[in-house]
């Protein structure tokens, strides 16, 4: 009888739980317990949590410390074509056998007891993680990090809070204090924390639970400084200052990211070489990414296509300022995003830097608004020109007789860069 792929497996481990979202870790150590405890023989890790930037932050240090030729097992989510995305293997992503395997072996260990999608699909890459040699491990944070299923690691190499924010309310609390509770949950007693830039309300929660863990923390504008002068990103820590390339990933806000980077690699004991690569040579897709050469670049073949994942007001502040930052040009969004989101909030400042934004529904998602509700939002945050759409290749094809040769950003949620991608063909 042939073995069930991946996709069957993960079909099944979506109907172990009632929700999608379920904080707490009983059910993960309930699992790992069963599975021998892979957690406890991990190489290396580097935690990383925080409202925006951490999955571009967790880029910026395998591309450094691969540079630096070592092997890193990489975690993160969600992704945004195939699963496999999410678990990287001593710098390759997973095969499909081997995923294939190692869902099998949790499904079977976990005996049909109550877990969400995400914790059981943790615990798989930690198993793979613990099988397999390398000499980091980079773990990105779902969501929080107190409860979150990531945070089964009692001593980690490093810990990284990247930029705290509102988000995910429903869940982390109703205050920024609350939220950087939640983050600064994967602080752990006596381990180094590199902190990002934050508002005072969420570093003094972080500081807080840093003092009474005695975890050493290296601050943004305290301990570490980083910044674009003529062209080019100046760090400096207590080591040393270090002049190199601005970030490959576009975008202002990648600066701070790459100096959360840059101050890990440097604690760790890596060179000028090693950052150096992780400014230059990340991949980090469906983050302001450049469209080019497929099925979606063919219905508008002289627009220029970009494609971002951001979905809080954070993220909607970050992208404006890097669309501000760009050449100048006719610009026009087309937005799909999910019930779950502040959307007016995130639109509101891109309503200053777009001509219009054309709504469209995330197909295949059973949280997403409606293109009428995201043109409402849109409105609501102050555009003026404003159309709802059937479909993403429908607006696309109705910018492209209107405003042919315009810049078009895809943008929303991370679930419609996803579908972008599969439609581009990637």
């Amino acid at each position: 009888m042939t073995k069930p792929g991946s996709d069957a497996i993960l079909e099944r481990m979506m109907a172990l739980h009632p929700k999608i979202i379920d904080l707490t870790l009983d059910r993960v150590w309930a699992l790992l317990e069963r599975l021998d405890h892979p957690e406890r023989a991990l190489p290396p890790v580097i935690h990383i949590a925080g409202t925006n930037g951490k999955g571009s932050t967790q880029a910026m240090i395998r591309a450094g410390l691969e540079g630096a030729g070592k092997r890193v097992h990489a975690y993160t989510s969600p992704h945004l074509v195939r699963f496999h995305e999410r678990i990287r293997l001593a710098g390759e992503l997973i095969t499909e056998d081997a995923l294939t395997t190692i869902l099998d072996e949790c499904y079977e260990s976990n005996g049909g007891a109550q877990i969400t999608y995400f914790e059981i699909t943790t615990c798989a890459a930690l198993l793979a993680f613990a099988r397999t040699p390398a000499e980091f491990t980079l773990l990105e944070v779902g969501l929080g990090g107190r409860l979150d299923a990531t945070n089964v690691i009692d001593a980690p190499a490093l810990t990284i809070i990247t930029p705290v924010s509102m988000d995910h309310e429903g869940f982390l609390g109703n205050s920024l204090n609350q939220i950087a509770g939640e983050k600064a949950g994967i602080i752990k007693r006596g381990v180094p924390c590199i902190v990002g830039p934050q508002q005072d309300e969420a570093l003094d929660v972080i500081e807080a639970r840093a003092a009474r863990l005695g975890a050493p923390l290296l601050v943004h504008g305290q301990h570490w400084h980083v910044g674009e002068e003529r062209g080019r990103l100046l760090f400096q820590d207590e080591t040393g200052l270090l002049d190199l390339p601005l970030p490959s990933l576009p975008g202002a806000h990648q600066i701070a990211n790459a100096g959360a980077a840059i101050m890990a690699l440097r604690h760790l004991g890596f060179d000028e070489a090693a950052c150096d690569a992780a400014v230059a040579k990340p991949v980090w897709p469906g983050r302001m990414q450049r469209l080019r050469d497929g099925a979606l670049n063919a219905l508008a073949p002289e627009a220029e296509l970009w494609l971002d994942g951001g979905h809080n007001p954070a993220a909607g502040a970050a992208l404006a300022a890097t669309l501000r930052a760009m050449p100048e040009r006719q610009t026009h969004l087309i937005c799909g995003m999910l019930n779950t989101k502040d959307a007016s909030g995130y639109l509101a400042p891109l309503a200053r830097v777009a001509d219009s934004l054309t709504a469209v529904s995330i197909p295949g998602e059973a949280a997403t608004l409606s293109a009428n509700e995201t043109a409402a939002a849109a409105r609501s945050g102050g555009f003026s020109t404003v159309e709802p759409a059937e479909d993403l290749e429908s607006a696309l094809s109705m910018l492209a007789k209107t405003a042919p040769t315009a810049r078009i950003l895809i943008c929303g949620s991370l679930y419609l860069a996803g579908h972008a991608l599969r439609q581009q063909g990637s």
